[in-house]
């Protein structure tokens, strides 16, 4: 925002903050929460201390926001599910979406960065990766978590603990009751969390990083929370319609479990079996580019395939006294100019689902990599230069905030307004 843009929204924005920060004890941290969110709104190429401080004018004290952001002892919890509560009633979530995203890194002092993978860069690179959780509809979506991952090199009780690494934990301020986590284990630790704060949970939906994961849908299914996950085609599977079968039993001992008779095919040759003439054409939301709708922009379109399968392999659970695997579907993406699917997705939700709903949930996910290019690109989100835990936990917390102000600008502005992929 430009100054006189800040102008305009000053008093909204004031009454935000007042809001989202009304757990804090002291009238400092409330002030200076608000000037940092404000810092982080303001036009500007850098949005770490020093540069934001400089826009500030008046209120750019560098020394009283790099205290506030590192060390001021403040739980980012708090703030998180007071801006979730807000969220929710704003945008009436159809679906928490998880991810997590690369915070690129030249050097190796700041908390759990190690040569890692991350989409941001497509490659192993020198970064820290945290996971979020947004509640999100195809009109507006929102940050409402955040969880640091720790890698095994961090972690002094991992076989692969480096003693450089582990040697910084008490200079970059980590727990000492922190250690190794798998992603998708943090995002089931994060919505144990937004449903203690009385967030309620539609759908679940997520990528093949978290969907490949047996145990994050078995997770899933316990809590009785439905999902649609990506899974690579690799994945193992029989036809809803198959049925086990009582083996023959010898007579002696205790009688074979039942089978079933053919070995599980991969999804992407049960979706290849079906056939391409199985594709059906579905189109699910306007885009970005110029096109002939009455918005003016072109609408998403692709061919997809849905099945009722029975997912097999290591890890899947079955009802219990069931012989049968549970049925869920698969849903392929098999455009009009390929020769295979390209994108596979499981999913939970109901048999009788049409498909066009199907797709159109499923494409939710385009919410976060929105949301984390807005932040990204707007408002700091990867600027932080301080190098603690508390540090990175504060200031991703501040930069949700800063980007829910918009969203809730955006919507007040048009109730309508689908912000473009």
């Amino acid at each position: 925002m430009t100054p006189e843009e800040m102008a305009g929204v000053r008093e909204d924005l004031e009454a935000f903050t007042a809001e989202l920060f009304d757990g804090f004890f002291r009238a400092d941290q409330r002030r200076w929460g608000q000037v940092y969110v404000r810092g982080l709104l303001l036009d500007g190429r850098r949005k770490s201390v020093e540069p934001m401080a400089i826009r500030l004018g008046e209120d750019g004290n560098r020394q009283a926001l790099a205290h506030f952001v590192t060390t001021s002892p403040w739980n980012p919890a708090h703030v998180r599910a007071r801006l979730a509560w807000k969220m929710q009633d704003a945008i009436g979530p159809e679906a928490l979406i998880v991810d997590d995203t690369g915070f690129l890194k030249d050097g190796d002092a700041s908390a759990c960065v190690s040569r890692q993978y991350t989409g941001t860069a497509g490659k192993v690179t020198n970064c820290q990766v945290g996971v979020s959780l947004h509640l999100a509809t195809d009109r507006a979506s929102a940050a409402i978590d955040w969880r640091l991952f720790l890698p095994a090199g961090w972690d002094p009780a991992s076989p692969e603990a480096e003693a450089t690494k582990v040697a910084r934990r008490t200079r970059c301020g980590i727990p000492a009751q922190t250690g190794h986590v798998e992603k998708w284990q943090l995002a089931l630790d994060m919505i144990d969390e937004a449903r203690s704060w009385g967030i309620d949970i539609p759908l679940v939906v997520a990528d093949a990083g978290y969907g490949d994961a047996a145990a994050f849908r078995s997770g899933l299914e316990e809590r009785n929370l439905p999902y649609v996950v990506g899974i690579s085609g690799r994945h193992t599977a029989h036809r809803a319609d198959a049925r086990p079968v009582q083996p023959a039993h010898a007579g002696t001992g205790r009688p074979p479990k039942m089978q079933y008779p053919d070995r599980p095919r991969s999804v992407k040759d049960l979706v290849i079996a079906t056939g391409r003439t199985a594709a059906r054409p579905v189109s699910w939301r306007e885009g970005s580019r110029p096109g002939n709708s009455r918005s003016g922009f072109k609408r998403m379109y692709s061919r997809f395939v849905a099945l009722r399968i029975r997912p097999a392999g290591r890890g899947i659970r079955k009802p219990a006294d069931e012989p049968e695997l549970p049925e869920r579907w698969l849903l392929a993406e098999w455009p009009a100019g390929e020769s295979e699917p390209v994108q596979f997705w499981l999913s939970s939700l109901p048999s009788g689902m049409p498909l066009a709903t199907l797709v159109r949930l499923t494409k939710l996910r385009w919410r976060i990599e929105h949301d984390y290019r807005e932040m990204k690109q707007a408002l700091g989100l990867a600027h932080f230069e301080g190098r603690t835990w508390n540090g990175w936990h504060h200031h991703v917390t501040l930069v949700s905030a800063a980007h829910a102000f918009c969203t809730l600008q955006r919507l007040a502005r048009d109730p309508k307004d689908t912000a473009q992929d």
